[in-house]
């Protein structure tokens, strides 16, 4: 048995060595920059132990990104998982055109986030874009509305985007949940006479309990972690007004904004913590779940 406890961790050593030097590396070097001054060229100055973490601090675009990444994620995971859950429902029963059906909704899952911005933005421009005409074609207004170029609806827009694109992913991990509840305890509710509402609700959601809780612990590591929308989007803006954490990180690291990467790897490593946290939470949602189906 010992022998084969040998074996197996000589077997994962070149992976973990190599996993190590690949991870290790840049994390060191993202603790030594956010400990020292660095210009805008990178060069390193002196050390400064937590200045760069109370400068972080004291910065109103900072916290204010803070808070707008509060309700992104929020706002995206939410709503994603409150739509997706009728829709991988109504995806797990029989009906005619099923596998189309399916294929229909996890398709946009293969296409690159940045392309899909790259359309959403085409179809949000507010002089030639295809919801404003699809709208006063309607009737429904007759004025062009610059959905990104104003604050008030330029984040509630990007939200609303983000949830459209997660929902195929979502979407997946729900019917793999439902696909595996067992059969005879639907068949027994039915012959003891429970209504479609009392096996939804005393059924089907508890049962459902560890994908749902997989799903947002997943959706809130992709959400939180997400740049290609937001910045295709609208690139932080109009006015910082859709600035989340990652953009921010950008901005703070790149000369062409506000060039301090000193400030930027200290929310690296901000962020880093925060993402260590939420995979904890996912491995052991996940090993919960396994004890619970084994």
């Amino acid at each position: 048995m010992k022998q084969e406890k040998f074996s197996a961790t000589a077997l994962l050593f070149p992976s973990l060595l190599m996993a190590l030097i690949v991870l290790g590396y840049p994390v060191l070097e993202l603790l030594n920059t956010s400990t020292h001054s660095v210009n805008k060229f990178f060069n390193v100055g002196d050390f400064v132990l937590f200045q760069n973490y109370v400068n972080l601090f004291q910065d109103e675009f900072f916290r204010a990104a803070l808070l707008r990444t509060l309700w992104w994620t929020l706002g995206v995971v939410g709503g994603t998982v409150l739509l997706s859950f009728p829709i991988a429902m109504i995806l797990n029963e029989d009906f005619h055109g099923q596998a189309v059906a399916r294929t229909i909704i996890l398709l946009p899952w293969a296409v690159s986030l940045t392309i899909m911005a790259v359309v959403w933005r085409w179809a949000l421009n507010g002089e030639s874009g295809l919801l404003n005409l699809t709208l006063q074609s309607l009737g429904i207004t007759s004025e062009r509305i610059q959905w990104l170029a104003e604050s008030s609806t330029s984040f509630p827009m990007a939200i609303l985007i983000g949830i459209l694109v997660s929902i195929p992913f979502t979407v997946t991990v729900l019917l793999g949940g439902l696909s595996s509840l067992p059969k005879d305890v639907y068949e027994a509710a039915r012959v003891d006479g429970a209504s479609g509402r009392i096996m939804f609700t005393h059924i089907t959601l508890p049962m459902m309990k560890p994908f749902v809780s997989i799903a947002v612990v997943l959706n809130v590591i992709y959400v939180f972690n997400s740049f290609p929308i937001l910045w295709v989007l609208t690139e932080g803006g109009p006015v910082n007004s859709t600035d989340v954490l990652v953009t921010y990180l950008y901005k703070a690291t790149s000369a062409k904004f506000f060039g301090d990467p000193g400030k930027g790897a200290a929310l690296g490593i901000i962020m880093l913590i925060l993402l260590l946290i939420f995979s904890l939470v996912y491995a052991r949602i996940a090993r919960e779940g396994d004890e619970v189906r084994a």
